[in-house]
C-alpha cells in the first residue's frame, strides 16, 4: 500500500485541523467576527501558513461545506440503503438535523459565498455533489413510489417537503422563544425526525384495494 510521504500528511494534518479550528470559530462568534489572524492564532500558526493551504477566508467556508456535502454523499450511497430503504429517510433527516447550528452557518455561508461570486470553482463543485446526493434520493424516491410505499408525486415533491421540515426546524432552535418553549430539544428533533420518515407515505383511501 502506498504511504503518502511525511511532509504531505503534515501538510494535510494542519490543514484539516485549521477547517476545524475555523468551524468551532464561526459557530461560536459568527463569520463576521472571525479573521484570518484568529484562526491562526487559534491553531498556534502564524497567518502566512493559513494561506498557504487557503487562498481566502471564502475559501474556508466552502471547503467547509464541500467536506459537509461530501459526508452526506457518502451516507447516501452507502450500500445498506439498498437493504433498508426507509434508512435513507432516517438518515438524511438525523444527518441535517444533528448539528442545527452547523447548518444553518452553511446556509448564510453559501448565500454569501454565491451573490459575492467567491472561488466559483468550489461553489460549482459543491453544487455537483448537491445534485448527485438529489439524483440519488430521487432514484430511492421513485422506488418507493413504484412499491407503493410513498405517494405518486414528483419525487422532488417529497424531497422538498423533507428540506421544508428540516428547516423548519432548525428555525425553530435558533428562535429565543422556541428555544424557550422546546424544553426537549433532543427529544423533539426526534419526534421530527418519525415524522419526516412516515411524511409522503401513501394513505389508504376509499376504494383503495385492501393490503394483503
Amino acid at each position: 500500500m502506498h504511504k503518502e510521504p511525511r511532509k504531505v500528511r503534515e501538510f494535510l494534518r494542519r490543514e484539516q485541523e485549521i477547517l476545524d479550528t475555523a468551524l468551532k470559530l464561526f459557530l461560536a462568534q459568527g463569520e463576521e467576527g472571525v479573521t484570518v489572524e484568529m484562526i491562526a492564532d487559534a491553531v498556534g500558526i502564524g497567518k502566512g501558513t493559513i494561506y498557504k493551504h487557503f487562498k481566502s477566508k471564502a475559501e474556508i467556508y466552502l471547503r467547509l461545506m464541500l467536506d459537509y456535502e461530501r459526508e452526506l454523499n457518502a451516507i447516501l450511497q452507502s450500500t445498506d440503503v439498498e437493504h433498508d430503504k426507509e434508512a435513507i429517510s432516517r438518515a438524511f433527516f438525523a444527518f441535517r438535523m444533528r448539528d442545527p447550528q452547523r447548518y444553518r452557518l452553511f446556509d448564510r455561508l453559501e448565500e454569501k459565498a454565491v451573490r459575492g461570486n467567491h472561488v466559483p470553482e468550489l461553489v460549482e463543485e459543491l453544487h455537483k455533489i448537491r445534485a448527485s446526493n438529489f439524483d440519488r434520493l430521487t432514484l430511492l424516491i421513485k422506488g418507493r413510489i413504484s412499491e407503493g410505499k410513498l405517494e405518486d408525486v414528483p419525487p422532488y415533491f417529497h424531497f422538498c417537503a423533507a428540506w421544508a421540515l428540516i428547516d423548519g426546524a432548525v428555525s425553530l432552535y435558533h428562535s429565543p422563544f422556541w428555544r424557550d418553549v422546546l424544553e426537549d430539544q433532543e427529544g423533539f428533533f426526534q419526534f421530527l425526525m418519525d415524522i419526516g420518515v412516515r411524511m409522503g407515505n401513501k394513505r389508504k383511501r376509499d376504494g383503495d384495494a385492501p393490503v394483503s
